[in-house]
This record gives C-alpha cells, sequence and structure tokens, in this order.
C-alpha cells in the first residue's frame, strides 16, 4: 500500500471513530527545535553523557551533577520553542470532538501551549516548566528557579525546606505517579483508534499502552520517522514527517 493510500486509510478510522487516543514522544517536537533522545541526532545519541543529568540518585547525590543540570536547563531549547504543525493537528483533532485523550512523554508542553486542554494531557513524565523539592514536595514555576541560576546560585534549594530542587519530570531510577499511569492505561483501553506518534515506543510501561489498545479491540497507527519497537502490532505505519504526516490524517 502507498503511503497516500495508507493516509486515507487512516483518516477512515478517525472519521469513523468516537475515542481517538494518542501517544507522544519526543519525536513530536524535533521539528519545534527540540532534539529527542534516541534518535540518529538524538540528545543522548550525540552524547551519552547526558543522560547522566536524568538519573535521580546521581542528581541526588552529586552537587556536580546538579550544578551540570541546572545550566543544562538554563540553556534548554524548549525555552524559545513553538508548537508546530504536528500539535496543531492535534489541537484540530479534539476540536472536532473525536480526542478522548492525548497521553503525552514530553515534557515541554507544547500541547498545552497549541491549544489542547489540560484536563485531556497526561503527562506521564512530568513538566519541565515546574520545580519541585525532593524533600517537602513543594512545587513552584521553573522560570522563578532560574532566575536563581542566572543571578548566581549554581545548586538552589528549596525556600521552603532547604532541600534539594529538581524538575518537576520522572528521572531514571524515579517511579512513575501510578494515578497518572492507571489514567494512561484505562484511556487506551477505551480507544478506538490509537495514534503513537514520535516515540520509539521502548520506554515501558508507557508504550505498553498500544497493545493495551490493539487487545481492546482499536486500530493502531504508528506514525514516526524511523522504526520502533512495535511496528509489527501496527494496523498502519506512516514513515516520514511528524509535522507533514499528522495533519493529513487529522
Amino acid at each position: 500500500m502507498s503511503l497516500s493510500q495508507s493516509i486515507a486509510q487512516v483518516r477512515s478510522w478517525i472519521d469513523a471513530a468516537k475515542r481517538v487516543v494518542v501517544l507522544t514522544g519526543a519525536g513530536i517536537s524535533t521539528d519545534s527545535g527540540i532534539p529527542d533522545f534516541r534518535g540518529p541526532q538524538g540528545l543522548w545519541s550525540r552524547n551519552p553523557a547526558a543522560e547522566r543529568l536524568s538519573s535521580i540518585d546521581n542528581y541526588l547525590a552529586e552537587p556536580q551533577v546538579r550544578r551540570d543540570a541546572w545550566q543544562a536547563r538554563l540553556g534548554h531549547s524548549a525555552w524559545q520553542a513553538q508548537p508546530n504543525p504536528a500539535h496543531e493537528a492535534l489541537v484540530a483533532l479534539e476540536r472536532r470532538g473525536k480526542l478522548h485523550a492525548l497521553i503525552t512523554q514530553n515534557i515541554d508542553e507544547l500541547h498545552q501551549i497549541a491549544g489542547n486542554s489540560p484536563e485531556l494531557v497526561i503527562e506521564v513524565h512530568g513538566t519541565m516548566r515546574r520545580a519541585m523539592c525532593w524533600q517537602c514536595g513543594e512545587r513552584t514555576p521553573m522560570l522563578a528557579a532560574l532566575a536563581r541560576v542566572r543571578a548566581g546560585e549554581t545548586d538552589p534549594a528549596c525556600r521552603s525546606c532547604g532541600g534539594i530542587l529538581k524538575s518537576d519530570t520522572i528521572y531514571f531510577g524515579q517511579a512513575l505517579d501510578h494515578g497518572l499511569l492507571a489514567r494512561a492505561m484505562k484511556v487506551a483501553r477505551e480507544a478506538d483508534v490509537m495514534i503513537a506518534v514520535g516515540t520509539t515506543l521502548q520506554v515501558y510501561p508507557i508504550a505498553e499502552a498500544v497493545p493495551i489498545a490493539q487487545r481492546a479491540g482499536a486500530r493502531t497507527v504508528i506514525v514516526n520517522g524511523e522504526a520502533t519497537a512495535l511496528d509489527d502490532l501496527a494496523d498502519a505505519i506512516l514513515r516520514g514527517s511528524i509535522s507533514e504526516l499528522l495533519p493529513r490524517i487529522c
């Protein structure tokens, strides 16, 4: 089947659907200027040492890791990034009344900035736009913490209790929020179409949402620039530019 025929087929499934669930990964934001992690030009592919900054054990134990992490946050491309046509396509899908839920592994909040309703977005890995205290759990705007770094604090502590501050995201070695994970799997079971976008589908347990949806009877669609770990399960695979393909199906 040609790409055009596959696009037409997926569009017909979406047109007939009542509950479309979308799972997004870092690949949907690359055209906004935010590099992914495991792709050919991914952050960890080009610089494996960068992954060390995302280990909770390293972060809590080593002040230098925290200092490096704060400098990386200052220069993160997400602060200048804007939603691209792929994000906008999912807003259009919501406006059509088709979007049941949007599960995202991303921490950039570009879905909400684009216009998706926050109550539909399930951020299983948290958000970089908040800071949280590891000791007392207080959440504060990340930009306020970054202002302190710019003012000279290399490793700002919580102003309420003195604890270690980190981004309100899930690090390696840190447990997922069980409530969010349960909600993600619930909406996957409710889907009649599941679309995985810009994710290698290698990170579990969230990648399990795709086979869960399929077992519950959903059509499964993978939109990605590269092969994924679950291509064999897909009813349709659309390979190419996400920001070009997603508007054509949504």
